[in-house]
């Protein structure tokens, strides 16, 4: 896991390198789903349920490295769910409540852009959870995911890491980009001002949710290439240790 300081953001990747390893990752992560999915030979046995979470940096990278995950599998195959704020009907209920119908079966894949770390993240910093809610989410976030990777779900964690410079020429660049423009908000300008509120509450959500059935990867997102290439292997590496862990064969292409 690590801190964000210890996250190398200079680490870089060869363009010809990068796109070799992500086009044989790609390869790969088709294949491990239609194998989860019991669809690869006909057999119908089904493999965990593969759930990917993605928190960050407005312009960290997210989006970038979901659609490279993506890209190589059928639409039907993979649930990609945006987490905006909560509605004020889901504000009646607990905060992780509206996430159930989100979480795959056996079989399935879902990508989640954002979680339930908003408790611990935005709704900390912003004020809108009270420290009792949000000191008390740790534990509750903990236990969720110990009870679905108990049920079998490979939950895999990114966190895509940038830098406040590389950040700001990201910003700068969509707002000379009509088609990317939309992509900027008030808010986003707004989040850079408390650059180091959020990076107070990133730190102790690593240290206080990394857990051996969860981990957290933090990716170097300075890189466009080399995070969607760490992306990519990690997903693989995760979803081949859980199919051989249920004695499930991964063919040899």
């Amino acid at each position: 896991m690590g801190r964000l300081d210890e996250c190398d953001l200079n680490a870089t990747l060869p363009k010809g390198q990068a796109e070799e390893r992500l086009a044989a990752a790609q390869k790969r992560l088709l294949l491990l789903r239609l194998v989860t999915g019991g669809i690869f030979d006909g057999s119908g046995v089904l493999g965990p349920g593969v759930c990917i979470l993605f928190e960050g940096w407005d312009a960290s990278g997210k989006g970038g490295a979901i659609k490279a995950l993506t890209t190589p599998l059928d639409p039907r195959h993979v649930r990609v769910v945006s987490i905006a704020a909560p509605t004020k009907d889901e504000k009646r209920h607990h905060f992780l409540g509206r996430f159930w119908p989100l979480l795959p079966g056996w079989g399935g894949m879902t990508i989640l852009d954002r979680s339930w770390y908003g408790r611990v993240l935005v709704e900390r910093v912003e004020g809108f959870a009270t420290p009792e809610q949000w000191q008390r989410a740790y534990s509750e976030i903990d236990s969720l995911e110990q009870t679905l990777t108990d049920e079998g779900l490979v939950l895999i964690k990114f966190w895509m890491h940038i830098s406040p410079d590389e950040q700001l020429r990201r910003f700068q660049q969509r707002e000379r980009t009509p088609l990317k423009r939309w992509k900027l908000t008030p808010e986003d300008w707004r989040n850079r001002e408390r650059w180091q509120d959020y990076v107070l509450a990133v730190e102790e959500m690593l240290a206080r949710t990394d857990t051996e059935v969860a981990p957290w990867h933090v990716i170097p997102g300075n890189d466009k290439r080399l995070a969607r290439v760490l992306v990519l292997e990690e997903v693989n590496r995760r979803i081949e240790e859980a199919l051989r862990a249920n004695g499930i064969a991964i063919p040899d292409l």
